[in-house]
């Protein structure tokens, strides 16, 4: 390697570490100025939860320190599923002087994609499926038992669910780049539908808690995100087949 590979090599990584603790420091920003409100963003949270349960059941903390490392658990979480955009616009800093012009347009709307279909995806769990969910474990029980969930328990919970959906939303992004970089086509994925939907349920099984309900809750929105994806791939190809004829 020649000094002025070398020397750009170097230049990298420091770039790279100076973003990566621009993208960290992004996040204890964000911590910091939320933590003050940590009880408060766990009460909203679990009100989901608070308002499933039986009349007089309340939440109980298990272990000494759960009231308080429960509450700051999620604020540094939310801290960062919040700085996820200011994260990835470090990535695409990084990324950026590299890229063709094309790829730029094309990878610009993906990235914003991205961001958009993460929080889309924790919404409609905390708006939609949780309660579903809550309202069906919380009425299947036997009338003799007294449900008191656990906080720590029921963060590792949510935390799980909003993580599981936040991804499963990204299909249309990850279709969208299989087909762009030429690792596959809409076709290929249309011919293979029938082992994809088999598919979907087994990664719900692993991403979500074991039970049906929650399971299926996942793989349909990811079987109707899997073919939007198809959709958006199939009309990008026909646009990208256009513009190689006209330069031509």
């Amino acid at each position: 390697m020649s000094e002025s590979e070398n020397s750009g090599f170097i230049g990298h990584l420091i770039e790279l570490r100076d973003r990566i603790i621009k993208a960290l420091l992004s996040v204890l920003v964000i911590f910091l100025s939320l933590v003050y409100f940590a009880n408060d963003i766990y009460a909203f949270v679990a009100n989901p939860l608070v308002l499933s349960l039986p009349e007089n059941a309340t939440m109980i903390a298990t272990d000494v320190t759960a009231p308080f490392f429960a509450p700051f658990k999620l604020t540094l979480f939310v801290s960062l599923f919040l700085a996820i955009p200011f994260i990835l616009h470090q990535v695409w800093g990084f990324l950026a002087p590299g890229l063709y012009q094309h790829e730029k347009r094309m990878l610009m709307p993906i990235l914003l994609s991205s961001i958009v279909l993460f929080y889309a995806g924790i919404a409609f769990c905390y708006f939609v499926v949780m309660p579903i969910i809550l309202g069906f474990f919380t009425a299947v029980g036997p009338t003799m038992m007294t449900l008191s969930p656990d906080i720590s328990s029921y963060l590792a919970f949510i935390l799980k669910l909003f993580f599981a959906f936040g991804i499963a939303f990204e299909i249309p992004v990850a279709i969208m780049l299989l087909c762009w970089s030429g690792v596959t086509t809409t076709q290929s994925l249309r011919d293979k539908r029938p082992y994809i939907v088999v598919g979907v349920f087994v990664v719900a099984m692993f991403l979500t808690p074991p039970d049906v309900l929650s399971q299926t809750l996942l793989a349909v929105p990811m079987l109707l995100l899997f073919e939007m994806g198809i959709i958006l791939a199939g009309i990008y190809s026909k646009k990208s087949q256009q513009q190689e004829m006209n330069n031509e």
